[in-house]
Formats: C-alpha cells, sequence, structure tokens
C-alpha cells in the first residue's frame, strides 16, 4: 500500500495553472462568454442546453473555476454572433490545457492525475455524493459543512477543483464508470431541498450517459459486504487497477494488487446486491417526486 501524504496548512503553492498564466486566460474566456451570452438574450440554462452542458458548469466557465472545452467556444461563437472573436482563442486555450495537468491541491494529485487518464472508474458513497456527480450548489454546501470551518477562498478553490474533475465525461473515448450508492444518500437533502432537488437532477442526467451506471443500495438489505468507509476503484489506461479511499481527512492511495482484489471483490458483491440501473432510477424518480 502507498499513501498519499495529506496537507493541512490552507496556504498551499500555486497550480500549475495559477503558476503558468492558465487561470487568467480561464477567467478572462468566462468573462467574455458570460457577455456575449447576457447580449444574445440567453440564461445559462438556455445557453448550456445548446452546447450540452448544465447551468453549474456554465457557470463554473463563465467565472474560470472550471476549463471551457474548445468545442464550446467553437459552438459558442456561432450561437452568439462573436463574428470569429472566441474561435481566436481556441488554439492558446488547446496550449493551455495541454500545459495544466491538474489543478488539485499536491495531496491529491497522485489520484487526479490517475483518474484523469482512467478507462475504468468505480465508486462506493455511503456518506455524500461523489465528487464526480455533485452539482456546484451541492459541492458548496458540503465544503461549507466542514469543521473545522474552511474560508470561503478555500470552499472556492475546492469546489472549482471539483467541477474540474467533471470533465472525464467529456472526453472521447469516455470511461466505462459505475456507482454503488446508500439509499440513505438519496433522503439527506444536503444544502437544502431546492439544491438537493437539483442534485437528484444531476443523477438522473448523468445515469442517463451511455458510459455511466449508478445503482443505489436499498436501506433494508440484510447483507453487506463493507460496512466501511467509501472508496474508488479506477484502472488507468495500460495500468493496473488502483484502490483510492479517504477517511477522516486521511487519503491512501491502494497499489498492492492482492488489496486492490479485496476491495474489487466486495465492489462486485455489492453490485450484486443493489438495484440495477434502472430500478435506482425509478427509486431517484421517486424520490424526487416525494421532495
Amino acid at each position: 500500500m502507498e499513501a498519499v501524504a495529506y496537507v493541512t496548512d490552507e496556504r498551499r503553492p500555486e497550480t500549475p495553472a495559477e503558476a503558468d498564466g492558465t487561470t487568467g486566460l480561464l477567467t478572462a474566456l468566462g468573462k467574455m462568454l458570460k457577455l456575449l451570452r447576457e447580449r444574445a438574450g440567453l440564461t445559462q440554462k438556455e445557453f448550456g442546453e445548446k452546447v450540452g452542458y448544465g447551468p453549474d458548469a456554465i457557470s463554473a466557465m463563465e467565472r474560470g473555476v472550471r476549463t471551457i472545452r474548445p468545442e464550446v467556444l467553437e459552438k459558442a461563437d456561432e450561437l452568439l454572433n462573436a463574428g470569429g472573436l472566441l474561435l481566436q482563442a481556441v488554439p492558446e486555450l488547446r496550449e493551455a490545457m495541454s500545459r495544466v495537468r491538474t489543478r488539485h491541491p499536491e495531496w491529491y494529485r497522485s489520484y487526479a492525475a490517475l483518474e484523469a487518464e482512467a478507462v475504468e472508474l468505480h465508486f462506493y458513497a455511503n456518506q455524500a455524493m461523489p465528487g464526480l456527480l455533485q452539482t456546484e450548489d451541492y459541492a458548496y454546501a458540503v465544503f461549507r459543512q466542514r469543521r473545522p470551518f474552511l474560508s470561503e477562498e478555500t470552499i472556492e478553490k475546492r469546489v472549482a477543483d471539483r467541477l474540474s474533475r467533471q470533465q472525464i465525461f467529456d472526453g472521447w473515448p469516455p470511461p466505462i464508470v459505475s456507482y454503488v450508492i446508500e439509499e440513505v444518500l438519496l433522503d439527506r437533502p444536503i444544502g437544502g431541498l431546492a439544491i438537493f432537488k437539483g442534485q437528484l437532477e444531476n443523477l438522473l442526467r448523468v445515469g442517463g450517459l451511455r458510459n455511466v451506471e449508478i445503482q443505489v443500495m436499498p436501506t433494508r438489505r440484510e447483507k453487506h459486504p463493507n460496512l466501511d468507509s467509501a472508496f474508488n476503484l479506477l484502472t488507468p489506461k495500460a495500468h493496473g487497477q488502483v484502490a483510492y479511499t479517504e477517511a477522516q481527512g486521511h487519503p491512501r492511495l491502494i497499489t498492492d494488487p492482492e488489496e486492490v482484489r479485496k476491495i474489487a471483490d466486495r465492489y462486485g458483491f455489492m453490485r450484486a446486491l443493489a438495484l440495477n440501473p434502472m430500478e435506482s432510477r425509478n427509486l431517484i424518480e421517486g424520490k424526487l417526486v416525494e421532495l
């Protein structure tokens, strides 16, 4: 097993994006995109529907905390009548994206780098929605409930990091992704009902992607092979499967084949016990109706 050192000091060094000026580029492009969108009379939701992103993602792009994909700029240039203005930024954006590997804290980069190149990703969650499934509002609510309290600057950075990871769904070919989430997560309205409703809707949206399967573990199941912490399993391209766990702020990146095999075995058993993806979708839709 290999442990990733956990940094508790919030005064972290610059991320690669900040060090090479990419953050400034993203901020400038975001402001430009917002100005053109508002001039065209489109809401974030309306614009997002036209370019294939939700309003949370568009909001993050406009604030410079999520990388704007080159294809979004290409579509936006025509949709917003930019006259080639946004197209001029595409080459520079592609170059910046190739320079920056990750925006995550140092202690998380070993995992984040593997996740970014993974061909398979599997998640078990029992306390809160997994980061790749979280809406921006839900992520803010999660970090604002941390004890001891995090500063607003730290919260903003961590939400930005979390949203940037979600770009893994935008790549091609997409990775194979599966989730087993405890039913209690569908009943715990973190952030309040309005935010939680958006979170459940996002589960349905992501679960509708052809490379993603979401399964719910019913609370009333009498058997459960993992009455322990949440974990992730991922298979990087051209490498063996690894596991990642985090408990009480202490992360572990597990590479020992035998230890990984045991966790993968538990995950397989949980998938067999959980509701299948269609049953899970029906359950989530039912919870939405009850809100």
